[in-house]
């Protein structure tokens, strides 16, 4: 049996599974929306805030084919390396 810690088992995945976090995650879909992106995010806060999932969230979003979408494919296969901390970009 795989061991996992709750917390990574249900992750979100994207924007729409980000709970608590309304205006970043409006802040975050406008900026790609209107392409107004700006060259740093900080994402600060206490722990379990969601600052890894939202960051990784925006970094799918940033770097899906055929550039910047707010509506990704969480499956695509640069996703899912992002998800799993491999990405290398």
């Amino acid at each position: 049996m795989n061991y996992q810690v709750f917390a990574r088992k249900y992750r979100p995945q994207t924007f729409d599974d980000v709970l608590g976090q309304d205006h970043v995650v409006r802040t975050l879909r406008n900026a790609i929306t209107q392409n107004r992106l700006a060259h740093a995010y900080l994402f600060v806060g206490p722990r379990g805030t969601g600052k890894t999932s939202t960051a990784r969230i925006f970094a799918k979003a940033l770097n899906c084919p055929g550039g910047p979408k707010v509506d990704f494919d969480p499956n695509d296969p640069i996703c899912v390396e992002i998800a799993e901390g491999r990405s290398l970009d």
